[in-house]
């Protein structure tokens, strides 16, 4: 699995920008490309991402709140501590809502939810076919998306969608593996809806998240020294 790297394309301009920097520097640390310990430089980071300080500066307080770094005075923020025991238990909370919303799913979707949900995974498997981690991490994204928005049940997809922020995308997007693995999930989460088998609506769904925290356990274990 290729690792995140602390180089990256310029950011656009755009009134979110400090949210961007912010997902950037959380996939660093939650990846392991920024370690404990290591300091996060506020002009560095901005001539990086290609913005100015202000959003970086914006961004690492809202990791400062999240508990991702910490303020030292007079030298900036370093990297907070982050425990295996952490990583698991961000993937644990999410796939605990993720399988009451996709139980949900079971309860209330019709067919032409479930061709649109069909359509969105070939679309996964076309980008994961092309090798465009831009292209597949939106694939991702939008079959997801939708899976909630069948769920109808708006707070609880806001605090997936919350906890899903700690999850390093592009560790994922630059693993053809994981890319097959997941359309090939997908599939068996639309055919067990389809079917109303409850017990593989739950195994897919849950399934899914235990096969990305061991990835990324994996790949933390990897790194040298």
């Amino acid at each position: 699995m290729a690792a995140p790297t602390r180089a990256a394309r310029p950011l656009r301009r755009r009134p979110q920008l400090s949210e961007e920097v912010a997902i950037h520097l959380r996939g660093l640390i939650i990846s392991g490309a920024l370690r404990s310990g290591d300091f996060v430089r506020l002009d560095e980071t901005a001539a990086e991402l290609g913005v100015s300080v202000t959003p970086v500066r914006e961004a690492l307080l809202t990791l400062r709140g999240e508990g991702l770094v910490e303020s030292v005075p007079n030298r900036g923020y370093v990297v907070s501590p982050l425990g295996r025991g952490d990583v698991t238990d961000i993937f644990w909370l999410q796939k605990r809502i993720a399988v009451e919303l996709a139980v949900r799913v079971l309860r209330v979707a019709e067919p032409a939810d479930l061709d649109r949900l069909t359509a969105l995974n070939d679309e996964l498997r076309r980008a994961v076919s092309s090798s465009d981690a831009d292209r597949i991490a939106a694939a991702e994204f939008e079959f997801h998306r939708e899976v909630n928005r069948i769920a109808d049940s708006p707070k609880l997809a806001w605090f997936l969608y919350s906890a899903a922020r700690y999850t390093p995308y592009r560790l994922y997007t630059a693993d053809p593996a994981w890319g097959r693995s997941a359309v090939d999930s997908h599939a068996r989460l639309i055919d067990a809806f389809r079917r109303g088998d409850r017990d593989e609506v739950i195994a897919q769904t849950a399934g899914q998240f235990d096969d990305a925290v061991r990835r990324l356990l994996e790949h933390l274990d990897r790194r040298p020294e």
